[in-house]
């Protein structure tokens, strides 16, 4: 989207009252004075230059989350957040009544930048803890709020601008967290307002009758939560193309970071230590071990504890189409490969085993397909590689003459050819 000059020009002013305010003198008026009042308060508890939030106890959050309506409300909305955090490549986090961080879904962007400053699962973001921002001030005001740009106090998060709004048990007008989108200032959109708002009151609804439905006698139970936990179900993950996790035929509401934590475990049934795992997911970026164990925390949830610690590991059965792919190029089943191969395994992933795994599963089916050309093998293929000329290439040289499936090759090795 292209930066306005207006948009500049707002930045602008109100990184010239930041300084003023520094220096102690008036500056300009481009601030409105709620933000004036809550950079004065953060003065006095936040640095300025603060470059990550701080995290709370990974277990406490776990609890808290596995405890809160809010929960149940992402289950059943968990979809349509994460649909908009991707199309706009925004943050979306829904939080406790303190400002605390229970769930995030990110665009790929948004998703690295939100880490490397704490905006993840328990990660604090009061006043007191990271200054001025949206979160802390929808839950101080009781109103939909922005936080633009350099009007964060933190300078971590100068360049973002968040929206707001507070979420609240309907029957008690007690509030019970908020609803937020962040992404760069120079992407804000005007609909981010009307966007959160909207998503807010849709949380807020869903979270109120699940509160209504447990006073009922009949309460709405996350996944993986029933008595006695998910031990002895299956855990199927689906990493080749969309990714997919579900847990005794039910899907799990799992943000793209926390399905990438369970795919390394699924890779390493052994088990796996914190820097192991932290190494492989995050690789070198700047994500502090809290971040990656509030994303743990999370995953326990949802699996009902079928998850241990030291090492990290999982106590359940678990297949995955991986598996089964490897499995069918071991056999020599390169047409049985190919049907089951459904995309590259978690495309787009920034985790560094997990992109290497991905080209080993591409190269084993492609492999396979070549040693032993078959056309419906190659044809199955091309719906997930149209690139690769040289499958359709041997398929085509091994196919019988006169055999109808010679046309269907000829025509998807033109088009691969274009």
């Amino acid at each position: 989207m292209t930066v306005t000059v207006e948009a500049r020009r707002r930045r602008a002013a109100i990184a010239s009252a930041r300084g003023a305010l520094r220096a102690l003198t008036p500056g300009p008026a481009a601030v409105r004075e709620e933000i004036r009042a809550s950079w004065a308060r953060s003065a006095a508890t936040v640095a300025p230059d603060l470059d990550v939030a701080p995290m709370s106890d990974p277990d406490d959050v776990e609890r808290v989350w596995r405890g809160s309506p809010l929960q149940h409300a992402v289950r059943v909305m968990g979809p349509q957040l994460e649909q908009t955090a991707v199309d706009g490549d925004l943050v979306v986090a829904v939080t406790d009544a303190s400002a605390r961080i229970l769930w995030t879904s990110a665009g790929r962007v948004m998703r690295r930048r939100a880490e490397s400053v704490g905006f993840a699962p328990g990660g604090r973001w009061d006043e007191a803890s990271v200054g001025t921002n949206a979160l802390d001030l929808a839950l101080r005001t009781g109103t939909l709020s922005t936080v633009w740009s350099a009007e964060h106090f933190a300078h971590a998060v100068e360049g973002w601008v968040c929206w707001a709004a507070p979420v609240y048990d309907e029957r008690t007008g007690r509030a019970l967290g908020v609803v937020d989108l962040s992404t760069t200032w120079d992407r804000a959109h005007p609909l981010g307002p009307a966007t959160v708002g909207a998503l807010a009151q849709l949380v807020q609804h869903a979270a109120s009758s699940a509160m209504s439905h447990d006073d009922d006698g009949g309460p709405a139970r996350p996944v993986g939560s029933a008595t006695g936990g998910a031990t002895g179900q299956l855990l199927e993950l689906r990493l080749l193309g969309a990714g997919e996790a579900r847990l005794g035929g039910r899907r799990l509401q799992l943000t793209r970071r926390q399905l990438e934590v369970l795919a390394l475990l699924a890779l390493h049934p052994e088990g796996m230590s914190l820097p192991e795992l932290h190494a492989s997911l995050y690789g070198d970026a700047p994500v502090t071990t809290s971040t990656l164990k509030a994303e743990v925390s999370h995953v326990r949830a949802a699996l009902g504890g079928a998850l241990t610690s030291r090492p990290y590991r999982l106590a359940l059965p678990v297949r995955t189409d991986v598996d089964a792919v490897l499995d069918a190029v071991a056999q020599g089943e390169s047409t049985t490969a190919a049907e089951r191969y459904g995309g590259e395994l978690l495309a787009g992933t920034e985790s560094p085993e997990l992109r290497q795994h991905a080209s080993y599963v591409t190269c084993a089916v492609r492999e396979a397909l070549l040693a032993t050309p078959a056309p419906e093998a190659a044809l199955r293929w091309a719906r997930t590689c149209p690139w690769d000329a040289e499958v359709l290439e041997v398929a085509l040289a091994a196919a019988p003459l006169g055999a109808p499936s010679r046309a269907l090759l000829a025509a998807r090795l033109a088009a691969a050819d274009l």
